[in-house]
């Protein structure tokens, strides 16, 4: 007869599978309980950077790339428009006060310029023979007047007898009367002619002064078109270099038309975009900085600040230097600017890092003593330069921190460093 088997209910499978859960069940246990609850997570340590805190100098600042400029800049403009006749110098020539740079051409100025010249020519030919007329007219005069004059003396010398001989009876009343009448006539005739001549004089150096006026407004009219015919010879006004010349032999220009300029190579000055976020902390006397190929440090100062800001969003800066200047710099030179926004203080330094960006300078990872883990500190930042963070809290000099990238540890608070 068949026998029925009993079925058994712990198979060697299952008691396997119970046994396999256990233990994973027991190793995760000792896993959280071996890290007091914390998960972590190993990295391998060449991926990582590692920095050291330190103590030195921290100077809070912002690089930006600055353009060697002249420090002045004369522009030059054509006075009066004209055809380019001939150029002097081109563009980079070492210019003396001065030196002419091109000579323009204007026949209808230099035409009013030779009528103007006639003119004054004419009217000083006019104005000599005004005078020699008045000449021998008070010639003339002043014969008449010595005629009176004479006449005058005989009437007097008559009439002084023949009233002495009328007194003594020696002559009748009517030969009296002829001798005084005479007398009076050339005394009035003189009188007269005398006044004549007075007014003559004056009206003489009258003519004679308001003809050298007018001489003199005619030649200054002379002198203003003879200055504007030389300014058609275009001069350097001060010493420098010839830049940006814009003539060529038979171009036109027009009156106040821009030629070129001059740049004074008494000194340079550095000008810089900055980003508007820096908008209301540069102020004129902020401090910058330049290191030269060689390591040699030089010292700028802000001098102007052009708070308009461009669609680039950034704004312009004017930087002097303050004493030395870098040997061998040149118009339009790219420098490397550092600009200040603080003295220098001694500071615990925190390299900058990607950290950043995951723990905002709230936290970082901090290495064990003997260097194989790394767990979160809380700290505080105040300043920051590009080089370094200004550290107020949660560390000291010689510890070690990893400053590169946490983008991918997500909620891990220790790391387990492996090389």
């Amino acid at each position: 007869m068949d026998r029925k088997i009993e079925k058994k209910t712990w198979s060697t499978k299952r008691i396997l599978m119970i046994t396999g859960i256990t233990a994973g069940v027991l190793l995760l246990t000792w896993m959280v309980l071996s890290v007091g609850g914390k998960s972590k997570l190993d990295v391998d340590t060449d991926r990582l950077t590692i920095s050291e805190i330190k103590k030195g100098p921290f100077q809070e600042f912002i690089p930006i790339n600055g353009t060697v400029m002249p420090l002045n800049t004369i522009y030059v403009d054509a006075p009066d428009g004209g055809r380019v006749e001939e150029k002097y110098a081109d563009d980079g020539a070492i210019l003396k006060k001065g030196d002419p740079i091109i000579r323009l051409s204007d026949p209808d100025l230099e035409l009013q310029l030779a009528g103007q010249q006639t003119a004054v020519t004419a009217q000083q030919i006019q104005m000599q023979i005004a005078h020699n007329d008045a000449m021998n007219a008070t010639i003339q005069k002043l014969q008449n007047m010595a005629d009176v004059e004479n006449t005058f003396k005989d009437a007097e010398r008559v009439y002084k007898l023949d009233k002495d001989l009328y007194a003594k009876k020696a002559i009748g009343l009517q030969e009296f009367q002829i001798a005084k009448n005479t007398y009076d006539y050339q005394s009035q005739k003189r009188k007269l002619n005398k006044q004549i001549l007075s007014q003559d004089t004056v009206l003489v150096k009258q003519s004679e002064v308001q003809a050298r006026e007018q001489i003199a407004q005619m030649k200054g009219a002379l002198a203003l078109m003879q200055e504007k015919v030389n300014d058609l010879t275009v001069r350097a006004n001060v010493d420098g270099q010839l830049t940006s010349l814009d003539a060529e032999v038979g171009q036109s220009k027009n009156k106040g038309e821009h030629l070129a300029q001059i740049d004074v190579l008494s000194g340079f000055k550095v000008r810089a975009d900055v980003e508007e976020h820096y908008i209301s902390r540069v102020i004129p006397g902020l401090m910058a900085y330049y290191t030269d190929n060689d390591n040699n440090n030089f010292k700028l100062v802000v001098k102007k600040v052009d708070v308009s800001v461009k669609t680039t969003g950034t704004f312009q800066v004017d930087m002097l230097f303050v004493g030395p200047v870098p040997k061998g710099i040149r118009k339009g030179q790219t420098l490397q600017i550092r600009l200040a926004f603080s003295d220098e203080v001694p500071a615990l330094l925190l390299p900058r890092g990607g950290f950043f960006q995951q723990t905002g300078g709230n936290w970082i990872f901090k290495l064990s003593p003997d260097g194989k883990t790394a767990y979160k500190v809380d700290i505080q930042i105040n300043r920051q330069s590009p080089d370094y963070f200004e550290l107020t809290s949660g560390l000291k000099e010689g510890d070690r921190v990893i400053t590169s990238s946490y983008e991918t540890y997500g909620n891990i608070e220790q790391l387990v460093l492996k090389k």
